[in-house]
Parts: structure tokens; C-alpha cells; sequence
């Protein structure tokens, strides 16, 4: 028992030493699925709970309610958005890697709504924008988040 709780404390140290943090709740899925993946299957897993890993590339810089992680060996792309206040991504993790978790939204948007959309995102990141830049309406997935565990 003794060798079991020291074990434990190890494990737990060893964690905090190695710069994980946790936001918002428990993971619960012990494989993560690799966002091309993900991606490629993506109508199969509209609304189910599903766990990614990548580096963090932007965070939002308003509340933190979103950050967008890509696979490093594709490139591709999965963003990830919290209710506000539920989990608050740090502006500092960006460069990390995350692993997340929660369920994946299709969201289908109008010409007008990727535009309103596109505005948006880049008013919160301070960018310019040109709405003759969106072209159409837009088919969009993410992950409704629940958890993450940032990495060092």
C-alpha cells in the first residue's frame, strides 16, 4: 500500500514537473484520434466525444474560448471551442502541444455567416480582413470542448 501511494506521489510530481496542465474536466478517452482522421470521417463522428492532439497555433485573444490545434506531421487543422469561462486557453500556450477532448459540431454556414464569421476572428486577432476574401457559405467542424491537458 505504502509502495502503491509513493508511486502515485511520483507520478504526480513527475506530471507537474514536466509542465502539464489541466483545463476544465477529466479526459475520459484513453486513444486520441489524429485530426486528418478525423477529418476525413468527420460525418461519422458529428456529435460523438472524440480526443485530439496537436500544437497549439492560436489562441483566442479575447477570452481564450478557442484554440486551434494542428497535427504536426499533416498540417491539417481542428479548433476547438469552450463556452466562455467553462476553460480558459492561455495566450502563452501557443507553440504547446494539447491534447483535447470534447464532442464534434458540423456547423454549415450561410455566405453572409462565414463572412460575419471571418470579421470576427479577425477583429479578436487584430488582422485585417476583406470580406470579397469568402467566396461562399462554409461547412465547418470543431470540437465542442470539455477538457485538455496542455503539454510541454
Amino acid at each position: 500500500m505504502r509502495r502503491k501511494l509513493i508511486s502515485a506521489f511520483i507520478l504526480l510530481a513527475l506530471a507537474s514537473a514536466a509542465g502539464e496542465k489541466k483545463l476544465g474536466k477529466e479526459l475520459t478517452l484513453k486513444t486520441q484520434t489524429p485530426i486528418p482522421d478525423l477529418l476525413a470521417s468527420a460525418d461519422q463522428h458529428t456529435g460523438k466525444t472524440v480526443q485530439v492532439k496537436g500544437k497549439i497555433t492560436e489562441v483566442c485573444q479575447m477570452m481564450g474560448c478557442w484554440t486551434n490545434l494542428v497535427d504536426p506531421a499533416s498540417g491539417k487543422m481542428m479548433r476547438v471551442k469552450v463556452n466562455d469561462g467553462e476553460i480558459v486557453f492561455p495566450k502563452e500556450a501557443i507553440g504547446k502541444m494539447a491534447v483535447a477532448e470534447g464532442v464534434l459540431q458540423k456547423i454549415e454556414l450561410t455566405k453572409e455567416q462565414a463572412i460575419a464569421r471571418a470579421r470576427h476572428e479577425a477583429e479578436e486577432q487584430s488582422r485585417k480582413f476583406n470580406p470579397a476574401s469568402v467566396k461562399s457559405g462554409a461547412v465547418i467542424y470543431q470540437i465542442q470542448g470539455t477538457g485538455a491537458i496542455l503539454l510541454d
